[in-house]
């Protein structure tokens, strides 16, 4: 485009500004709204702008794609007020129980690598050989870090009175009178 061109619909656009935004207004019913959708208006209007500075009034062909806009918008959203008023709210999710929580702060207090074989052993139910690929260790090591692991975790659950005693960062789990025959199940949440 020429600087004539250029002129024109600076001029034009000038001009025309107030009421195109006015109309987008009436259907938008907000200001912000209304500008960015006259301000899309005019940006599509340049981009044809040697077509429509030939019309007979090209603000009106403006202002009819500013009200079109509106009313897309409008409608785009009633529909998302119509899907989140149908949305059920997600179902509330129960905490975790007193037995969950005093198992992960047990858990919290043994070493990392006994942590993980215990839990990929006896709650997500890997076995010693699916355990040994996920570590990349030998097979005799992830069994040493259960026995070690288990030995570790029922000293510190022993030492929880009836799972009332909360274990912080700053305890360290006692390890002595371990008994090492302790079953683990997986039937203990663990929460996400």
């Amino acid at each position: 485009m020429g600087a004539d061109s250029r002129l024109d619909f600076t001029a034009f656009y000038g001009a025309s500004w107030g009421r195109t935004v006015a109309c987008a207004y009436a259907i938008a019913g907000d200001l912000g709204a209304a500008e960015d959708l006259a301000q899309e208006a005019y940006t599509r209007a340049w981009l044809r702008w040697s077509a429509i500075s030939a019309y007979d009034d090209p603000a009106a062909w403006v202002r009819r794609v500013a009200t079109r806009l509106a009313v897309s918008r409008w409608r785009h959203s009633r529909v998302a007020r119509a899907f989140l008023s149908r949305s059920r709210p997600p179902e509330p999710v129960a905490g975790p129980d007193e037995t969950t929580v005093v198992l992960v702060q047990a858990l919290g207090q043994i070493p990392e690598a006994q942590r993980r074989a215990i839990v990929l052993h006896h709650l997500a139910g890997f076995g010693v050989g699916d355990i040994a690929d996920i570590e990349h260790c030998p097979v005799g090591t992830v069994k040493a870090r259960l026995f070690r692991g288990r030995a570790a975790l029922a000293a510190c659950l022993r030492s929880s009175p009836e799972s009332t005693q909360r274990w912080t960062g700053e305890q360290q789990c006692p390890r002595d009178d371990v008994d090492t025959n302790v079953e683990l199940t997986s039937s203990v949440p663990l929460p996400t």
